[in-house]
């Protein structure tokens, strides 16, 4: 039983051990596959110099929504890299205030349009801005592949984002007991559309909550699913991993 974590941070500064020993856990914790994110450029190349020293590692590139008056120029050279599968996280960010919204609106665009060039896939961050995150999508057109990283949404949020094609990413947050809404979107996703991550360091699952998460963890995001569904923790963890690949063609050859 082997799982995938689309989205973690482990080279941020609140993970308590180095990323080599991070993912030496993980491992035998039967995680095989590894997507490293950029938020800006020093985290970009960071991402990408880790995931060339690793087999089973990938990287992203994009400018995180708090950092979105940096401009995409910023980051967008990066993006050739072989190791590279997905353009962000990008997207909108409204309960915290770093850049202003309407900057966040053009760079989330500009990422848009990033990602269909390169035929990358879009991996989005939204935070209490579900309608211009909408809005923005449907003006620009999603690319072929687009995560919603870390959803926090409830079905109605699900349908939204599975109508127009993407994928949904949850995380330890369908451990948390008051996350009904979001358990309920675990539930009715289409196993196809359905991948897990940790966003290591951050949003640990129970019962490890209020610590620093870590890939390793992982599996009881996927295991609280299967819970969820009535399904087996093997099936859920069979069925992430190959929408993973799915979502990101490269972390499958």
């Amino acid at each position: 039983m082997k799982w995938t974590d689309t989205h973690c941070h482990i080279l941020d500064d609140k993970m308590t051990v180095s990323a080599d020993d991070t993912l030496h856990a993980a491992r035998l914790a039967d995680v095989d596959r590894f997507i490293v994110i950029g938020t800006d450029a020093q985290t970009s190349i960071a991402a990408i110099e880790l995931a060339s020293r690793h087999h089973d590692v990938w990287a992203t590139v994009g400018l995180h929504p708090h950092d979105a008056k940096l401009g995409t120029n910023t980051v967008a050279h990066l993006l050739p890299s072989p190791r590279v599968v997905a353009v962000g996280e990008c997207g909108l960010d409204y309960y915290y205030k770093h850049s202003p919204r309407d900057t966040q609106r053009t760079v989330f665009a500009q990422h848009i349009a990033l990602a269909k060039q390169h035929d990358l896939t879009l991996v989005i961050h939204t935070r209490d801005a579900w309608q211009d995150t909408f809005d923005v999508l449907d003006a620009e057109g999603l690319p072929q592949r687009t995560v919603l990283h870390c959803f926090t949404g409830g079905p109605d949020e699900a349908r939204q984002c599975l109508d127009r094609g993407a994928f949904l990413s949850f995380s330890g947050i369908v451990t948390f007991k008051n996350s009904a809404d979001n358990r309920a979107a675990a539930q009715m996703c289409p196993l196809d559309r359905l991948l897990i991550e940790t966003d290591s360091p951050y949003l640990a699952p129970a019962p490890h909550r209020g610590r620093p998460n870590q890939p390793a963890f992982v599996g009881l995001v996927g295991t609280a699913i299967a819970d969820l569904r009535g399904q087996h923790p093997g099936i859920i963890a069979e069925s992430t991993s190959a929408a993973a690949i799915l979502a990101f063609p490269a972390i499958g050859s």
